[in-house]
């Protein structure tokens, strides 16, 4: 199986890692845009609007021919994008309001160059068990919430508080890789 070589826009480690099990040859291009949200924008709208952004600003910064990848991932609950924690107030805050409850997570994909685009939105229910005060104070001081989105990720120590998923993990973790390798070989059918 090829794919083509191409560009992730990205500047998460966790993207980089999860790419690299597909065996996808890739540079790197750090892109940052603006991610605050539009008035009344839905979260679905939200990150593939983020996605196909960072895809275009990585193909606009590195002038390359390739195709290039950009990604975005929100938590959701009750319709609010919990975004990364600013402090330990609104952390605390988010963990309440998903301990003990099921809430998405969406993750969207883009691939560009200059002639065209693909996109896909993969969105997974991700179920924790009740927190306690103890343990949300716990998580935080572990310093991994800090610059992840919904204050948590789901690979790392926060994984004990997962009751259960629907969907992917990997798109949770921040690129599905089944829909990822869909996109890289749709992609490659239409050269």
């Amino acid at each position: 199986m090829s794919y083509p070589d191409i560009v992730l826009a990205s500047a998460s480690p966790r993207r980089r890692e999860l790419l690299a099990q597909l065996g996808v040859s890739f540079s790197l291009i750090s892109a940052d845009i603006d991610e605050t949200p539009q008035h009344n924008e839905a979260a679905a709208d939200y990150v593939q609007r983020l996605a196909l952004q960072k895809a275009r600003a990585g193909q606009a910064m590195s002038q390359t021919s390739l195709p290039v990848l950009g990604a975005d991932t929100v938590v959701v609950a009750d319709g609010e994008i919990l975004g990364k924690p600013a402090d330990f107030a609104e952390f605390a805050r988010t963990m309440q309001l998903l301990s003990g409850r099921c809430h998405q997570v969406m993750t969207a994909i883009a691939l560009v160059n200059a002639e065209r685009q693909l996109q896909q939105l993969v969105s997974t229910e991700v179920c924790f068990r009740p927190l306690n005060a103890a343990e949300i104070a716990a998580y935080w001081h572990s310093g991994e919430p800090q610059d992840k989105a919904g204050g948590y990720g789901i690979q790392g120590l926060a994984a004990k508080f997962v009751r259960r998923i629907n969907g992917s993990y990997t798109a949770v973790v921040g690129l599905p890789l089944c829909e990822t390798e869909q996109l890289l070989l749709q992609w490659q059918e239409q050269l």
